[in-house]
């Protein structure tokens, strides 16, 4: 068919279209269909209903009133150490499941009637509003200010000094009144983090057979863990002390020793090394004989145990902290005194 066969002249019509059952368009397919006609709530209608509706919403604050004052209770009542047996959960801490129960329920009942509230006595009918500027207009931002200042003005704040003065130091003092719940955290740190169970004439006391250790016990090239002399793991504060008094012994060829302080705080070349990690404070338990160097499995810190402890490798801070030791009247290993720096990682307290 040529270009001329399809002139406007031989295009079918629309009546044609029409004729052969084609729709033509009715109106705007996109149009507003607007908002559905609002439907009242039975609250709405019946003052009985919505009497009922209020004592929920009461019931529900009240509720949580309870809880609230149930989780101070338990606070004062529960001692910190204290097991129950609660099924299905077993045994667990009374304190700590008093006060999350008592604190869930509390914060759910504001949160349930803060929602029935607003589904069956608020307004729920729909308006519709268009959008406009966010920035305000010039005039109001010109009667925003001239009210402020007259306001300022009436207030007599500028004139009145000493009450000026008076009232920025109570509100400056008033947040400090929170600071002092700080304190219920927990015990200050004091100087616990500098110091350790280490006193001088304290045998080293082998973690594995709790019996002191004499230097033919070490070997050279083996690794040996101690604890201090009178610490029992059926102590209560067994976990908190071991964590910082926690130590390794190895035993060097004095002439392998690098270090000139190490070698005088060893002892026919064993020396008594922190085994708590200076980067977040894991366990080292991993010993290469041959190099003399330690290894902590978290994160691969190395520490040459014959330079000093010092840090080879990884994202330790510092070195690890060196025992000073000796051998008393009986023939056992014992300490001359506690580690010469704070042991484990670093703290903002330590400078």
């Amino acid at each position: 068919m040529s270009n001329e066969d399809m002139s406007e002249a031989n295009l079918p019509s629309e009546r044609e279209h029409a004729h052969h059952g084609a729709v033509e368009p009715v109106g705007d397919p996109f149009a507003d269909p607007g908002l559905p006609p609002h439907e009242p709530r039975r609250q709405d209608i019946d003052e009985q209903t919505a009497r009922r509706s209020e004592r929920t919403v009461a019931l529900l604050f009240v509720l949580s009133m309870i809880a609230t004052v149930g989780f101070i209770a338990s606070y004062v009542i529960f001692p910190i150490g204290k097991i129950v047996y609660i099924f299905p959960f077993g045994h667990v801490s009374a304190l700590n499941f008093s006060l999350g129960l008592t604190l869930g329920v509390a914060l759910f009942a504001i949160g349930a009637g803060a929602v029935h509230w607003a589904r069956t006595l608020m307004s729920d009918e729909e308006i519709p509003d268009e959008r406009h500027a966010i920035e305000a207009t010039p005039e109001v931002r010109e009667k925003v200010f001239a009210d402020f200042r007259q306001g300022v003005k009436e207030s007599q704040y500028g004139r009145r000094k000493l009450i000026r003065t008076t009232m920025m130091g109570a509100l400056s003092l008033v947040p400090l009144s929170g600071v002092v719940l700080l304190r219920d955290l927990g015990p200050l740190p004091e100087k616990k983090l500098r110091t350790t169970a280490w006193r001088k004439g304290m045998k080293l006391i082998n973690e594995n057979t709790n019996q002191p250790l004499r230097p033919e016990d070490i070997g050279v090239g083996s690794l040996t863990f101690a604890k201090p002399e009178g610490l029992s793991e059926d102590d209560e504060n067994f976990q908190t002390v071991i964590a910082k008094a926690a130590l390794m012994i190895v035993r060097l060829n004095p002439e392998d020793i690098k270090d000139k302080r190490e070698l005088e705080w060893s002892h026919q070349g064993i020396v008594a090394y922190s085994k708590i990690c200076t980067h977040v404070g894991c366990p080292i338990s991993l010993y290469e004989q041959q190099t003399h160097h330690v290894l902590c499995p978290c994160h691969q810190s190395t520490f040459d145990l014959s330079d000093g402890g010092r840090v080879i490798f990884g994202p330790a801070g510092h070195a690890l902290p060196q025992l000073r030791i000796s051998v008393n009247a009986q023939g056992y290993l014992e300490a001359l005194g506690d580690f010469a720096e704070p042991v484990g990682p670093s703290f903002w307290e330590r400078g």
